[in-house]
């Protein structure tokens, strides 16, 4: 692993590549700000509460100079649950009550991402590892469960692999493969991580087509149509919009191969018990991906959740919150978690 850099230091020049035509900059990079279902209140402040089935305080703490936004609910074993790529805690709106009666349950946005701070750096692995480390630390949680969403899962990944004493448990739900551009199948999103556009373009894109397109990438994330309500589609349409998140994702995109470098080719290394969750409509990796992962990673249980896509745990709570609960509550990793 690279040491980590200052958090505080300023970005490289941006190594992306540009496109051959403006058409294709810009009918590619408006697609890079739709990837998430989270949602803001205001696109410049911090709202007191997490606005969900109850009002949740919504806390901030500062971690490497940087103030992060989390949720912090329940007693008992800690969980901490990572959002992905473009995303926010508003990924587990429906697991904060379910799971805070058994657990501590600590969901944070990731630097970069939705109400925390977003900094001015690479993004990179290392230091995104650097920055868990001290979060947790922060919070004074020397050990924890991790439950990793897509890219969140490949936070976890790191953690388990770089940090082994800091993790009880792994649970990954939809992510994160090896060859994960080759693996992809969601168009949006396969054009958002291969597109070369600068970002002036993007910016561009997003302020002329960005409201056009939300509702059209959410349906790639999510199996039933029914549950994007115009109040869903209207919260990911103010994240969009909130100051600063566009860097972050595109710094994010330049070092995706890092994570291939650095952890997809010890997958078979991992000692955790690990608990793999798909949906079986998944439209950004299939179903094959995630069995494809359980032969990869030694021990694993695999549950495929029907009626749901890359969000399984905002579109089949019950069922994943019951995993989760029996998954962390069972002292062996024997087959026990079914839905």
């Amino acid at each position: 692993m690279r040491p980590s850099s200052n958090w505080n230091s300023s970005r490289v020049s941006d190594p992306l590549l540009h496109a051959p035509t403006l058409t294709r900059h810009v009918l590619s990079a408006f697609w890079l700000l739709f990837l998430s279902i989270a949602a803001c209140s205001s696109p410049s402040t911090i709202p007191l509460y997490f606005e969900s089935f109850e009002r949740i305080p919504i806390k901030t703490i500062t971690v490497h100079d940087q103030q992060i936004a989390f949720l912090d609910v329940g007693k008992g074993p800690p969980i901490i649950l990572i959002h992905g790529f473009g995303g926010s805690m508003w990924h587990w709106e429906y697991q904060q009550h379910a799971l805070a009666q058994d657990f501590r349950v600590v969901t944070l946005d990731l630097p970069g991402s939705g109400l925390s701070d977003k900094p001015n750096i690479e993004y990179r692995p290392d230091q995104l590892l650097d920055f868990f480390v001290g979060f947790m630390d922060a919070l004074q949680i020397p050990q924890a469960t991790l439950v990793g969403n897509s890219m969140g899962a490949g936070l976890a990944i790191g953690m388990a692999l770089e940090h082994p004493t800091r993790v009880s448990k792994l649970v990954l739900i939809g992510g994160l493969p090896p060859q994960i551009l080759l693996k992809l199948t969601s168009p949006s999103i396969k054009r958002a991580l291969e597109s070369r556009a600068p970002s002036w373009i993007v910016s561009f894109g997003n302020w002329l087509f960005g409201g056009f397109v939300t509702e059209s990438v959410l349906r790639e994330l999510v199996h039933n149509p029914t549950l994007l309500t115009p109040a869903v589609i209207e919260r990911s349409n103010r994240n969009r919009r909130r100051p600063g998140l566009l860097a972050p994702i595109m710094a994010a995109r330049a070092a995706l191969p890092l994570w291939e470098i650095d952890f997809a080719k010890r997958l078979n290394s991992l000692a955790h018990l690990t608990l793999i969750i798909w949906g079986e409509q998944d439209r950004v990796f299939p179903p094959s991906v995630g069995e494809e992962l359980h032969r990869t990673i030694s021990g694993s249980q695999l549950v495929i959740i029907s009626a749901a896509g890359h969000l399984p745990q905002w579109e089949q709570p019950d069922l994943v919150n019951n995993l989760l609960i029996g998954y962390i509550h069972s002292p062996t990793n024997a087959d026990h978690a079914t839905p």
